[in-house]
């Protein structure tokens, strides 16, 4: 197969953490004789600071144009410590998400077992967690008309939704739990919220559909609590755009580290894939980000054309990558490894997994990251 990607590295850790992403696709490529081209664009702070826009047109143009979009990290704390900046990063993320019709995002959650402990939570709560959540991406606050009054003390944020935003991703939430455990969560505020009411109105008429699929519904306080005294009772939740940019970075700690978790965001035509986390300006340049989730993310784009031989193949790797203790600090706060070793180690068993027959955590130290 031969696709086109654009790869937007963005800000902080991104173009790091993509790097790796990168080279296991390329061993990807090589092993299973497919042709991954890849073209690099700016997004973001570093897209502002040298465009003044921080989604230039060029890059909009690449990404309407590719098959699918690699997308690292946005943000920088000089626009974060700014309320009064006109011109953010994230502006330049919402509108590609709205022009490339990205309508659903999709995280999956999945504690690995050899990092069980890592965890904030116990063993017995999240042991056997595994869940994905459907989040509505174009709609809601975050896109709804806004205003500050001329004295900047009272503002508002305009939240609305149609029938049909709902309608597109409740279709594609039930047909991912028929593939699963046949359970549907739908998260909302219908007791306050006119929005979730309509939410919950669709999702029962679209439900109809997949009688196979059990609905229910949790309002999203009492839903972000259960997410921590029982992550095992979800399979799919399905829930509005800021609800679910919240619930799912709570979850995050069921897996042990923001670190570990992918997304994709699809539309009709288009895909865009990404790790959750944000761009942790304090450990650019450092080799200490962890890049795992960056590397899953290219696996769910394998995942995306049909190649699922070959997205677990990296599923694989970086679970050998976990169990030998190959991770960055985040996840072993005495590790000897960083981000480019994780990297190397994950293209490494791409290549040729029967080498780690012979691994020895001993022998690989940060600059010398090749399996002996």
């Amino acid at each position: 197969m031969n696709l086109k990607i654009a790869v937007l590295p963005g800000d902080g850790i991104g173009p790091e953490v993509i790097l790796q992403a990168k080279k296991a696709l390329y061993a990807i490529g090589e092993v299973y004789n497919h042709e991954f081209v890849f073209e690099e664009a700016l997004m973001g702070a570093i897209a502002i600071d040298k465009t003044g826009n921080p989604l230039p047109e060029q890059t909009l143009n690449l990404c309407l144009n590719t098959d699918a979009v690699l997308f690292g990290a946005i943000g920088d704390p000089k626009y974060d410590n700014n309320p009064n900046a006109k011109v953010r990063p994230e502006q330049g993320l919402l509108r590609l998400r709205k022009e490339l019709g990205l309508f659903a995002n999709i995280r999956p959650i999945k504690p690995y077992k050899a990092l069980i402990d890592a965890s904030p939570l116990k063993r017995e709560i999240i042991d056997g967690a595994d869940f994905t959540i459907f989040r509505e991406l174009t709609g809601g606050a975050y896109f709804g008309a806004k205003t500050l009054n001329e004295e900047g003390t009272h503002a508002s944020d305009l939240c609305e939704y149609s029938e049909e935003e709902i309608t597109r991703i409740a279709h594609l939430a039930f047909k991912s739990a028929q593939n699963r455990r046949k359970k549907l969560t739908m998260v909302d505020k219908a007791n306050v919220l006119e929005t979730s009411r309509l939410w919950r109105k669709v999702v029962q008429k679209v439900s109809v559909s997949y009688p196979d699929v059990a609905l229910d519904f949790l309002f999203v306080d009492n839903a972000a609590m259960q997410l921590i005294l029982n992550p095992k009772q979800f399979d799919v939740i399905l829930t509005e755009n800021l609800f679910g940019d919240i619930l799912s970075d709570e979850a995050s700690v069921i897996t042990g580290s923001i670190g570990l978790l992918a997304s994709a965001s699809l539309g009709e035509k288009n895909a865009l894939f990404e790790p959750i986390h944000g761009s942790y300006p304090q450990a650019k340049g450092k080799n200490i980000a962890n890049p795992i989730a960056s590397i899953l993310s290219a696996a769910m784009l394998l995942e995306h054309f049909g190649l699922f031989t070959e997205a677990n193949v990296i599923y694989k790797a970086v679970e050998k990558a976990i169990e030998y203790k190959v991770v960055t600090v985040d996840l072993k706060p005495d590790s000897k490894f960083g981000t480019n070793e994780v990297g190397e180690f994950v293209s490494n068993f791409i290549f040729s997994k029967d080498d780690l027959l012979y691994f020895n955590n001993d022998n690989v130290h940060i600059g010398q990251s090749t399996i002996v």
